[in-house]
């Protein structure tokens, strides 16, 4: 009998049960949730503590994180640990992840390089198993939700980034049964690509607002009502 594979859409069977990071990052090796992993170079799992007070998820691995193995080690990345560190957040501190954990792409025509493109939402539901159990894991008091993808991940399809960025929201169990909300908050704001692709003009307004929004967070793990 077939196990499970990408014709489910589903990473749920792939997911060691009461696991730590450690068996979690090595199960998602061998994921085949959904069939992201056939082109991809690797899994691209979390990283950071199980002590972390603020998990980020992102999108989806870029080009250089699909090379390395690691989140948030491109452009966008570096875009990110600047605007947390001046809205006074430490990056070392942190927990990043993405909502889906393999690079979605497609091959510019007559060459080599690779083009990002958006997950869908199957691809988005398939991957949730592996975002759960990071989140259960960690328990952290401020979840920061970069862009769309992430938000729809955690909040459902109907999220907008422009209609519930920068407020505090409630933060939905971490399995997305919707029966009851974890302990902690949730914010949203733009996923710092979208600062690298805003054009000279806009790129410092857009900055700003990543850098305000992710204030916000940094005022809940200080304990304020952001």
């Amino acid at each position: 009998m077939p196990g499970p594979g990408p014709e489910d859409y589903d990473a749920g069977p792939f997911v060691p049960e009461k696991a730590d990071l450690r068996r979690l990052r090595e199960a998602a090796a061998g994921c085949r949730g959904c069939p992201l992993y056939r082109d991809a170079t690797q899994t691209v799992f979390g990283a950071g503590e199980t002590s972390a007070r603020v998990v980020l998820v992102g999108e989806q691995p870029g080009d250089q994180e699909d090379r390395q193995g690691e989140p948030f080690v491109g452009p966008a990345g570096g875009v990110l640990k600047r605007a947390l560190a001046e809205a006074g957040i430490d990056p070392a501190e942190a927990y990043v992840t993405n909502a889906v954990k393999h690079f979605k792409f497609e091959r510019q025509e007559r060459g080599k390089r690779r083009i990002h493109k958006a997950p869908g939402l199957r691809e988005i539901s398939a991957c949730k198993p592996w975002l759960a159990s990071e989140l259960a894991l960690i328990d952290p008091e401020v979840v920061v939700a970069l862009g769309a993808t992430a938000g729809k991940s955690l909040l459902g399809p109907s999220f907008r980034v422009t209609r519930q960025r920068g407020v505090p929201l409630p933060l939905p169990a971490p399995d997305g049964s919707g029966e009851a909300e974890a302990e902690g908050a949730l914010v949203a704001t733009i996923h710092p690509s979208a600062v690298l692709r805003a054009d000279a003009a806009a790129r410092a307004e857009a900055y700003a607002g990543l850098v305000s929004d992710l204030g916000v967070a940094a005022r809940l793990l200080r304990g304020g009502s952001g």
